[in-house]
């Protein structure tokens, strides 16, 4: 079913009183909403590794006429809610193949029926459905003039509380009318590219910027070419650690590959929708989730685009920056952030550079929005503090709701303020088109903030974004509501920055 809304039925009218204790801007809104539905497959081992021999053997001892019954018992259930699903058991099985030897020849029905039993459905949206980014699609191909196709990006939370990033693709139409594709019942993983090749240059800065690097640490890439891959890095690993002076501290080794693992290629299926494909945690550093995803469209100097998106890694413990970047949401590059300006959530990307050096939003300290600038996108080593708590609806804390929309005006910027009661609103600055270091005008009320329909969820109390856009004269804000689903709210873009110099 196609969700369709008419902008032109919801005329946002900006208070002429910003004193008056109402919202500033009345906005007609949607809600997108979890579907529980919706589900991977993950490989089902057991705490002990050392039982993966004991359930083979458990399922070997199955005579071939049973096995095929319970097979086609297990496909009867589940092929219809994964797509080639015989693959996925077949899989699965030689990834726990791998645990032990195999003694004797085994059917293609038991291998279909092991694979199996060590195979799990995981529901990506059970817990939430939050945290929207919007960008435009980059094909625009039989889209009518005056509309624009976009993707819609949101933080899935399923079971363990484990987060991972999914799609949604639509029409903004001329007429005012917001449409919704269809949204698939199927979703993928992408596949994990093993042939990515390393910069050495770059590699050895991570390295010295996460002060893992020593004489044998340079030992390692004196054996490798510029660009290396993988299989390159281990074999030179493997041929200092065959003499027996070279071992040292193992820690840096293990530095070394967890960088490599990092940084990783992921890609689709292209025959596959957009909605069907969900970026799901692959390192060890991404255990407990990949959060708040803030995507922005980057024009490079000679008008090259890049889609880009900053994001947390989050293993239970600590937290690691990473920039994902893509040109067609089919192949994906997963890296690293390094450098001490970005050991903190909330980075947030500028859609090109400015004078020169890439500019990114971020909030280093937990609590004051603040803006630094590179030469280099993966390095980030200094920041500046461009506002402070002030109001009474974010003296808690203040941080960006994503990446910095370029008007005539301006650097439009959506912050979130923390006030009493843990209370998440959305206000808005305006920054400097050449020097974004200065505040030129902003909002002294929220944009937006929870209604008494929006204070129940998983996180009650919350509005929160994650990346907007403008469409013809209108900015488009997709929000989420208390952790639980989002919204997609809609405001005159003369009328908002209007307000917001008035109030300067």
């Amino acid at each position: 079913m196609i969700i369709s809304i008419n902008l032109n039925k919801c005329l946002n009218q900006i208070m002429s009183n910003i004193t008056v204790k109402k919202p500033i801007v009345e906005i007609n809104k949607t809600k997108i909403f979890r579907d529980m539905s919706r589900v991977i497959t993950r490989i089902n081992l057991p705490g002990n590794i050392s039982r993966i021999p004991k359930i083979f053997e458990r399922v070997q001892r199955i005579n071939e006429k049973e096995a095929a019954l319970l097979l086609q018992n297990v496909n009867e259930n589940f092929s219809g809610r994964h797509k080639n699903v015989d693959d996925i058991f077949i899989n699965n099985f030689n990834i726990i193949s791998e645990y032990f030897t195999l003694k004797n020849v085994i059917s293609n029905t038991k291998k279909l029926l092991i694979g199996a039993y060590f195979t799990m459905e995981y529901s990506i949206e059970s817990a939430a459905l939050f945290n929207p980014s919007i960008i435009p699609h980059p094909d625009q191909t039989g889209v009518e003039a005056g509309n624009l196709r976009f993707i819609l990006s949101l933080r899935a939370t399923g079971e363990g509380h484990i987060s991972s990033i999914v799609f949604r693709t639509g029409i903004l139409n001329e007429n005012g009318t917001f449409l919704l594709d269809n949204l698939s019942k199927f979703v993928e993983t992408p596949k994990i590219s093993n042939d990515k090749y390393y910069d050495s240059h770059l590699f050895q800065l991570k390295l010295k910027d996460m002060k893992t690097w020593s004489d044998r640490t340079a030992r390692v890439f004196e054996m490798l070419p510029l660009k290396f891959s993988l299989l390159e890095l281990k074999a030179s690993i493997e041929s200092l650690h065959l003499n027996l002076k070279e071992r040292g501290n193992d820690e840096e080794i293990k530095n070394i590959l967890w960088l490599a693992n990092s940084n990783y290629f992921i890609k689709f299926n292209e025959k596959n929708e957009i909605s069907e494909r969900v970026i799901f945690p692959v390192s060890d550093n991404e255990s407990r989730g990949i959060e708040d995803a803030r995507f922005v469209r980057f024009q490079e100097d000679n008008g090259e685009i890049t889609y880009y998106a900053t994001y947390t890694a989050y293993n239970g413990i600590t937290i690691l920056p990473h920039l994902l970047a893509t040109k067609d949401f089919l192949n994906f590059d997963i890296i690293t952030l390094n450098g001490k300006a970005v050991q903190n959530k909330g980075m947030a990307l500028f859609p090109r550079k400015i004078r020169g050096k890439y500019a990114m939003l971020s909030r280093q300290d937990g609590e004051n929005n603040r803006i630094m600038f590179s030469d280099h996108l993966h390095f980030w080593q200094e920041s500046i503090i461009i506002e402070e708590p002030t109001m009474p609806w974010e003296l808690f804390q203040i941080g960006n709701c994503g990446s910095p929309i370029e008007t005539s005006e301006g650097w439009l910027v959506l912050t979130h303020g923390v006030g009493p009661m843990r209370q998440y609103s959305i206000g808005a600055i305006l920054l400097d088109l050449e020097n974004p270091v200065k505040i030129i005008a902003r909002l002294h009320e929220p944009l937006l903030k929870p209604n008494e329909n929006e204070r129940d969820g998983y996180v009650p109390n919350v509005v929160y974004s994650c990346g907007s856009l403008v469409h013809k004269d209108s900015l488009i804000i997709p929000y989420a509501v208390s952790d639980l689903s989002s919204g997609i709210a809609y405001v005159k873009l003369k009328n908002l920055l209007s307000i917001m110099k008035s109030n300067n």
